[in-house]
Formats: structure tokens, C-alpha cells, sequence
């Protein structure tokens, strides 16, 4: 049995159909243009095989394999550009950069832009993350 669906984003019945199979849109918003003056600096733990760290980046973020990503990661079930980090000069928002094997926030997967909070956990393959905060840049 093979299942279509064709939804226009931002309807109800999108949202509902999203509910239905358990994929989340809470908290979802597109950030605003930032100013010139809103770089913000974010801050992770990353727990990636029995190994835990963490990291400062200022967004745009990008998270993947890939040598250019500005946190790199060595799981093969991580896709090279797999998500990114971004800011609106007051909230921080993550997105899934089409992924192979998705993008989880709080175990929802994220299929938009959407905000994220201390202490939220990101999941990409089998890594973990969890967003500690961020602050505006010096």
C-alpha cells in the first residue's frame, strides 16, 4: 500500500496530517532578518560515541560531516550539511538541511525552521545534542 499526500505548507491540514504521524511543528516560526548588530553566540554539549564536549559557535551554525561545517561529526548516519543553527537577534532556531535520516528535536522530528530553548536535545543520527543557550556577541 503506498501512501501520497500533497499538503500545502502552512494549512491546517497540514498540521494535522504532520500530527498524525507524529512529526511536530511546535514552536515553529521562520526568524526575522537579523541587524547587523544581532550575531549571537551559541552554546551546545555534544555527546558523540562515549565521548562529551562542548561547543561555541556563532550562527548561521551548520552541523554535518563535512570538512566546511562548523561543527563536524564523524557519524556515518549524519549527513555532511545535516542542520543549522540560526538567529533572529533574540531567539535561536534550528532546521533540518534535508537530511537523510532527519533531525529530532525533543524526539520530534523537525520538518521547519524551528525555535529552539535550553536545554532542548537535538538528535541527528546518534549523536546528541543539547542546547545549552545562547548570547549576543562582544
Amino acid at each position: 500500500m503506498t501512501f501520497t499526500a500533497h499538503m500545502r505548507l502552512g494549512s491546517i491540514g497540514a498540521l494535522a496530517a504532520m500530527a498524525a504521524f507524529g512529526i511536530a511543528a511546535l514552536r515553529a516560526r521562520r526568524p526575522q532578518p537579523a541587524g547587523v548588530d544581532t550575531m549571537v553566540k551559541i552554546e551546545l554539549e555534544v555527546a558523540e560515541r562515549d565521548e562529551r564536549r562542548r561547543v561555541e559557535g556563532s550562527c548561521p551554525f551548520v552541523v554535518g560531516r563535512s570538512a566546511d561545517a562548523d561543527l563536524l561529526l564523524s557519524d556515518p548516519e549524519v549527513s555532511r550539511r545535516h542542520a543549522r543553527f540560526e538567529n533572529d537577534g533574540r531567539t535561536v532556531f534550528v532546521s533540518d538541511l534535508h537530511s537523510s535520516n532527519g533531525t529530532f528535536l525533543n524526539g520530534r522530528r523537525v520538518v521547519e525552521t524551528i525555535e529552539v530553548r535550553p536545554g532542548d536535545v537535538i538528535d541527528l543520527g546518534t549523536v546528541r545534542l543539547t542546547f545549552l543557550g545562547s548570547q549576543p556577541c562582544s
